[in-house]
């Protein structure tokens, strides 16, 4: 019996042993970080913390930039990439929006990605409108919008995205009309905002305080129970007189192919957190407006599920629908 049994306990105590050398070895070639959008937040945030990274791990981290359809292109690359941890994914909290959208997913939310760690998160957005728009208020912008021959639009990171969702609700509450025009990602859609193609939007500050400051678009509320430390003279939407308009800024994650070894996705949320305690990203991530969170895989797995969920009730009220 023992003969039988030692040759098992051997094959055990190898793989046991082995996965510490596995992690530690890892990686011995460039990372591929994909984002699901073009420039704006998320990949602002994957650059920082890819930089970061690379430094720390000795191999380049290379950003794959896959913008369209709300995420879900970039998000499907990456579900479809070998588990091997150098592929890997940074999106934003459209991730767990998507799934509520009524489309059919190329991949599965909760199946064919494993989350990692939530990097940062920001507490609102910035209602903001083109400086030309006759309105410095909320009441003023509602009053023109309800003017004969007015036509508001605004701009969104996408159908589904978190801009829209905020966009639809602010709307809602406001009493107004507004046509929805999505863009394939922040940048384009902050663009048209600034040259008058649409009249406003609601954005995250990692995408717009610069802006804000500068006079290139006019902040009118913050959609948070109290005022941004970062433009701590823009209103809340309460205080503006919109009821019930309060929009969370959102997260942005780290996930990794499902299958990708639990030695690596260990290994990479000790590398995020590690990277969040550096001063020079604190620094550069507190001028965006986020707040560094470095949880682990199994803390952000349950976060993303009750994330799922509340942005499908949130999804139901608005009554938006997917294309």
């Amino acid at each position: 019996m023992l003969r039988k049994t030692l040759p098992v306990l051997f094959s055990i105590a190898a793989v046991v042993v082995s996965l510490p050398a596995w992690s530690q070895e890892y990686p011995v070639r460039p990372v591929r970080m994909v984002v699901p959008f073009g420039p704006g937040a998320p990949d602002t945030l994957a650059r920082i913390v890819a930089q970061q990274m690379s430094v720390q791990m000795g191999q380049p981290v290379v950003i794959d930039n896959r913008p369209g359809a709300n995420g879900i292109i970039g998000n499907d690359a990456a579900a479809k990439a070998a588990p091997d941890g150098y592929t890997l994914l940074i999106t934003s909290v459209s991730f767990a929006v998507n799934p509520s959208m009524g489309k059919k997913l190329p991949y599965d939310t909760q199946r064919d990605l494993i989350a990692v760690s939530n990097i940062a998160d920001q507490e609102a957005m910035f209602l903001v409108v083109n400086p030309q728009i006759p309105a410095r208020t909320v009441q003023e912008l509602i009053a023109y919008a309800k003017k004969p021959g007015t036509k508001l639009s605004f701009a969104s990171i996408g159908v589904g995205n978190t801009t829209h969702l905020a966009g639809e609700l602010f709307i809602k509450r406001a009493g107004i009309e507004a046509l929805h025009v999505p863009y394939r990602g922040g940048g384009p859609a902050v663009t048209a905002v600034m040259s008058g193609e649409v009249q406003m939007m609601v954005v995250p500050s990692t995408q717009s305080i610069e802006l804000i400051k500068g006079g290139k678009l006019r902040a009118l509320a913050y959609t948070h129970p109290t005022r941004a430390a970062l433009a701590p003279e823009v209103p809340t939407t309460a205080e503006a007189g919109v009821a019930k308009a309060e929009f969370s800024g959102g997260w942005f994650g780290l996930f990794a192919p499902a299958g990708t070894p639990a030695p690596i996705v260990a290994r990479l949320a000790t590398e995020v957190k590690t990277a969040l305690s550096n001063p020079d990203v604190q620094k550069r991530l507190a001028a965006l407006g986020l707040r560094p969170i470095g949880s682990t895989p199994e803390e952000f797995r349950r976060y993303v599920d009750a994330e799922i969920k509340t942005y499908a009730e949130i999804v139901q009220l608005t009554g938006i629908k997917g294309e």
